[in-house]
């Protein structure tokens, strides 16, 4: 299971967050179809677990390969200019409630909340 993260600037977010939830989700869900990696499993939008407030958009992507769909949504948020240069992916294991580790962060932040 992987965990796309956009931030967001409110609880609610803005017409943008919603454009992009709408946007990014659908373009996850036919790249990820195409190429048999998986799919998208559904998203939400608020507050993380951070004790500073911040607040993200998550999509939830179910994959059969971690690495080739890390590889696959990075680059279908690249060549699609969905503000893949603001994203974190983490991963956890399907039938796991344990913690998402995170995977990648394009701004190099180490912090991971969900």
């Amino acid at each position: 299971m992987l965990l796309v993260q956009y931030p967001m600037k409110s609880m609610a977010g803005n017409k943008r967050d919603l454009w992009l939830k709408d946007k990014a989700s659908e373009t996850l869900t036919s790249e990820l179809g195409w190429k048999g990696l998986g799919f998208v499993d559904g998203h939400d939008m608020g507050k993380t677990a951070n004790p500073v407030a911040q607040y993200a958009l998550n999509i939830y992507c179910f994959v059969v390969d971690e690495k080739l769909g890390i590889q696959t949504i990075k680059r279908v948020l690249r060549e699609t200019r969905l503000d893949h240069t603001r994203i974190k992916i983490a991963s956890r294991k399907l039938n796991s409630d344990g913690e998402y580790v995170l995977r990648h962060s394009a701004k190099k932040d180490l912090e991971f909340y969900v």
